[in-house]
């Protein structure tokens, strides 16, 4: 009866994706089927736990034939993410996109990254007090307790790590190895490989212009060949989108959410008002928000569901550059920095809350102005310093909570509630950075502004 089961839902899943196929086949907009993926996972996946409950057998063959779809996407994705990047950046140069002003290009994403982070923390911060969160409230169980031992063991590495370590960590040793993926900093050093790569080749351009020449050739035509790639795995989008969203709807744990509700409702009301800032960001750099939302509501909408920033860089960098109408250079360094610097969710909202919740149990009262202004500046530094560790929502916490000296086995209580906050914060992370992008580009007035406020593009994903 079990298998019986698993198969229709298999076969509902099928239908599901052959309905989407339908709407391509009609040509409705990608942002529509996207969202329509999203609407249809989120009822399939609540209908599934509902009629199973999550501890079923059937609901996990299930989502284990569902992960074909989903979590296929994503590897997809994350297979062509270091491609992407080396060839982009190189492609930048021998097209004279990034020679004349890479160094003001570089210092702007980056400034822009940690800057939004920065206000992110204090935004957090307000949040908590708004809310009167105390991380004594928080109940530990044994879920809770393994995670708290692996924290802890996670913070000696992290603690023995010192800034020059970390510098160190984001140079390419071995760029084969870093292509593959192999670091948390790999992104970021093929990115300076690249780059090196690239003045060489103005060098060689100089000297021997002729050699330069089939070079640049060589860099188009494999550059063509990756954008085609990338094309390619996101037409899967709406399907990745759909698969993803009912696995995560169908096996959330919601009474452990309803527990925790008060701190997931004023994470989300952090993440919502950061994201505001960056619209205002924009409004106040002469570019309509609204037209922003429109146009980067797939990229936002893929790494909700998915939960990695990593994952939606293709599609982060198609969208800045075809729909938004930010240089290929630009968009790719502000999409490959904002994968380890200046996470906004991530690294500055999430730290900056347990911080303040946890305060008073170390006896220091949250708000003392020169607490405030010190955890601030402590998660912007940060932010920076997680790209030598990994990244990620838990270890930025753990480098803020032990760099003020208060407790961090909070990050281990907060386990079952940390995959829905963290839907939200990996998608304000990919927003920072393609904000970083469109400021950039309109700061080193190299936006196509007709692009930009322009009508949805026909690009070749919605084909």
């Amino acid at each position: 009866m079990s298998t019986i089961l698993t198969i229709v839902n298999i076969v509902l899943m099928l239908l599901f994706i052959g309905g989407l196929y339908a709407l391509q086949k009609k040509h409705i907009s990608f942002s529509k089927r996207v969202f329509v993926g999203l609407g249809l996972g989120i009822v399939f996946g609540l209908v599934l736990q509902f009629a199973y409950g999550v501890k079923s057998d059937i609901l996990k063959d299930s989502i284990d034939w569902f992960n074909i779809v989903g979590k296929g996407y994503v590897k997809l994705l994350q297979m062509i993410v270091m491609p992407l990047v080396f060839i982009s950046i190189l492609a930048a140069f021998t097209k004279m996109k990034l020679s004349n002003n890479i160094g003001k290009i570089s210092s702007l994403i980056i400034g822009l990254l940690v800057g939004t982070t920065a206000i992110a923390a204090a935004i957090g911060i307000a949040s908590t007090f708004a809310f009167n969160l105390d991380g004594a409230q928080f109940q530990q169980g044994d879920a809770e307790s393994a995670r708290i031992e692996q924290v802890e063991q996670r913070l000696g590495d992290i603690q023995n790590m010192t800034l020059p370590a970390k510098i160190l960590e984001l140079l390419p040793a071995n760029p084969f190895l870093d292509l593959t993926g192999d670091r948390a900093t790999s992104t970021i050093a093929v990115v300076i490989f690249a780059a090196i790569i690239g003045i060489a080749y103005l060098g060689v351009k100089k000297k021997n212009p002729e050699q330069a020449e089939l070079f640049s050739k060589i860099v188009d035509a494999i550059h063509a060949i990756i954008m085609r790639v990338v094309t390619l795995i996101l037409r899967l989008t709406p399907y990745g989108v759909l698969a993803i969203m009912t696995r995560v709807t169908a096996t959330s744990d919601y009474n452990a959410i309803w527990q925790l509700g008060k701190f997931v409702i004023a994470s989300y009301a952090a993440l919502i008002l950061m994201f505001i800032v960056h619209l205002l960001m924009l409004a106040f750099a002469g570019l309509n928000p609204v037209t922003y939302v429109k146009k980067a509501f797939p990229v936002l909408t893929f790494a909700f569901t998915s939960r990695t920033s990593a994952g939606a860089l293709p599609l982060n960098v198609k969208t800045q550059t075809q729909d938004l109408g930010v240089p290929e250079g630009i968009a790719n360094f502000a999409g490959s920095f904002g994968l380890s610097i200046g996470q906004n969710g991530c690294a500055g909202t999430y730290p900056a809350m347990l911080a303040i919740m946890v305060a008073p149990i170390a006896g220091i009262d949250p708000l003392t102005p020169s607490f405030i202004l010190t955890l601030i500046v402590v998660v912007a530094l940060s932010s920076f310093g997680v790209a030598g560790v990994g990244g990620g929502a838990t270890f930025a916490a753990l480098l803020v909570l032990s760099t003020l000296n208060l407790p961090v086995a909070i990050v281990g209580l907060l386990i079952s509630v940390e995959p829905l906050i963290d839907m939200g914060r990996t998608a304000l992370n990919v927003s920072g950075s393609m904000t970083a992008g469109l400021l950039t580009s309109r700061a080193t007035k190299e936006l196509d502004t007709k692009v930009y406020n322009g009508t949805e593009q026909q690009s070749s994903v919605t084909v």
